[in-house]
């Protein structure tokens, strides 16, 4: 699975890509995809933490489930999906296609399915069910 995370990232790197990370909601990182240019400071667990106290707010106001939060900062753009239980964190340059890694992050989901699926029946994950 890991090996798979990484190989949907890789074409995206040169697209300003600078991390993508599958984390749980208290920002654990459990897969990451990190560029070498990236900020140190990108894996900061603060960044999944936030989505999901907003999923959250969003959802008390009456704006019913999200899937995907982008927000835009002065050098970064996010998109963060809702994985339930964990959360996948596409973070690229301000001026990167936000639709682009909307897919990234949709095709990241696919990815890590079967892990999410794993999680939430309580099951084990085998070699066999990595891939």
């Amino acid at each position: 699975m890991e090996r798979a995370f990484e190989a949907q990232c890789q074409s995206y790197l040169l697209d300003g890509l600078k991390a993508a990370l599958l984390t749980d909601r208290d920002g654990v990182i459990i897969l990451k995809c990190i560029s070498e240019n990236a900020p140190p400071k990108i894996t900061d667990p603060l960044i999944p933490t936030n989505f999901a106290v907003a999923n959250n707010q969003a959802s008390k106001l009456g704006l019913k489930h999200n899937e995907i939060i982008v927000s835009m900062y002065g050098l970064y753009q996010l998109v963060q999906l809702d994985q339930n239980p964990l959360i996948i964190t596409i973070i690229s340059d301000a001026s990167a296609n936000t639709g682009a890694f909307m897919q990234l992050a949709r095709q990241l989901k696919i990815v890590t399915d079967p892990l999410v699926d794993l999680m939430q029946t309580g099951g084990h994950l085998t070699s066999a069910n990595q891939e």
